[in-house]
């Protein structure tokens, strides 16, 4: 079986004949008429070295070029010089007359594969051929072998990169489940001190808001009573009339009612404080469902009420609530709430590490402040904003900031969990994003974005 036969049987040889002579292609078309008709040859002209790269770019994966050598335009020795820069499995053969022998020695020194002598001897032309398919099948067997190699070393490592990143997606897991489970115990022992102290205190605060009504009561009946003493007997007694005079009655009367209000307002600003400790903790709430987003950011200002109090060497902290009209949003209220506290903690750190770092005197002419911004992303989405002007961050830290364990603080004073945690519960249980935009000394902002119901989390948000 010859070498073309072999290779008519995957696809056609391809043979680019490049001549000047008128007659070339009708008599190359004859001679190997069988063979071009079943299949075996696909035949291309060109008239020049012009013509030929030209339609080699259109066919790259020709086998051989038969070329002359004296030819217009770009003859075969120029087309040899171009086809020696392309790098191609093509094999170059060139055709030229007796008394050319010296360019045909030139041309099979550089790159040129065989030489005929014109006039053609079409059976010398047929051999050449086949040694020269021979040797082109060679080469893409030996390239195919090559590539086939390469592509089982790609796969083999490519497996291996796998099971490395598959490793380090476990190690990475196990951290982040651990560093879940610390910071939900840590959350759930707060809630669950939270919740007792609330439950505590909300008993004879109860109590006391209870009586105070009749004790108001009481109070005003009781000097009702003492005014009609006054106006018909007390004249009668100097013993009163002194002990009135002593305990200044007039005073007692104005002032009375004054504390009895005062008392009412303490109270029920305890109650309402006893209220959002409960409203943070939500104990009673682990299922998902609709609350005021608001209600909990506030829950949380209060929990660090005390933090944002000014300091011997440092300012108090300013909060700015700028908050739109929100309907209720379907979440985990009380991990919600633990992503509020999170964030707004940072906050507060990084503005008091702000003012240390600055100066032990507090900051006077840019008072120190964290804004809460919140507002309608679009029908389905909401936004929700904490933004500190305080040290702000580089950007390679705002690349590892939501990495478990990573932490600017000192040793002791961060685990690194924070934010890594609140990213899970924002992005993972609600189907949300947590970003983070900063410059250094250009303060921080950390923006949450999530679906208003859960049935929205696969629609995409407004840009």
């Amino acid at each position: 079986m010859s070498p073309t036969t072999a290779l008519a049987r995957n696809m056609p040889a391809k043979i680019l004949f490049v001549d000047d002579e008128p007659d070339l292609e009708s008599l190359i078309c004859q001679k190997f008429r069988q063979k071009i008709r079943t299949g075996e040859y696909q035949v291309f002209f060109a008239h020049n070295g012009v013509e030929a790269l030209s339609t080699l770019r259109e066919q790259p994966d020709i086998d051989i070029i038969l070329t002359d050598i004296n030819m217009p335009v770009m003859d075969g020795m120029a087309l040899l010089a171009k086809l020696n820069e392309l790098v191609t499995m093509v094999k170059t053969v060139v055709i030229s007359a007796y008394g050319d022998l010296g360019n045909i020695r030139k041309a099979m020194n550089g790159g040129a594969f065989d030489f005929l002598i014109k006039p053609i001897n079409f059976q010398d032309l047929e051999i050449t051929i086949n040694k020269t398919l021979c040797h082109v099948q060679q080469l893409k067997e030996n390239e195919r072998a090559r590539q086939e190699r390469e592509e089982k070393l790609r796969q083999s490592e490519a497996r291996e990169r796998e099971k490395a990143i598959q490793l380090e997606l476990a190690l990475q897991n196990l951290q982040r489940t651990q560093s879940q489970l610390i910071q939900t115990e840590k959350m759930s022992s707060l809630g669950q001190l939270i919740s007792g102290i609330a439950h505590e205190i909300n008993n004879p605060v109860n109590f006391i808001y209870g009586n105070l009504s009749y004790v108001n009561d009481y109070t005003h009946q009781l000097l009702s009573l003492i005014t009609l003493y006054q106006v018909h007997d007390a004249h009668n007694y100097p013993e009163i009339e002194a002990l009135i005079e002593k305990i200044e009655l007039e005073f007692i009367k104005e002032d009375m009612p004054k504390m009895l209000s005062s008392m009412k307002l303490g109270a029920e600003r305890i109650r309402q404080i006893v209220l959002t400790l409960r409203n943070f903790s939500r104990l009673d709430e682990a299922e998902m469902k609709p609350v005021n987003i608001h209600e909990g950011i506030d829950s949380s200002l209060v929990i660090l009420q005390s933090q944002l109090k000014a300091k011997p060497n440092s300012s108090s902290i300013q909060v700015i609530k700028e908050y739109g009209d929100l309907p209720q949003i379907e979440c985990y209220a009380c991990q919600l709430n633990q992503v509020f506290m999170n964030l707004l903690s940072n906050g507060i750190y990084a503005l008091n590490h702000y003012d240390k770092k600055l100066s032990p005197e507090p900051i006077k002419n840019e008072p120190r402040t964290i804004t809460i911004a919140t507002s309608m992303l679009n029908r389905e989405w909401v936004r929700i904003s904490f933004k500190d002007n305080g040290p702000g961050m580089t950007s390679d830290v705002i690349n590892r900031l939501f990495n478990p364990f990573f932490t600017t603080k000192p040793v002791g004073e961060g685990t690194g969990l924070g934010l890594s945690i609140s990213y899970q519960i924002v992005v993972e249980k609600h189907g949300g994003d947590l970003k983070c935009f900063s410059q250094p000394d250009r303060g921080a902002e950390f923006v949450i974005e999530i679906p208003i119901s859960q049935n929205n989390r696969i629609e995409m948000k407004a840009t």
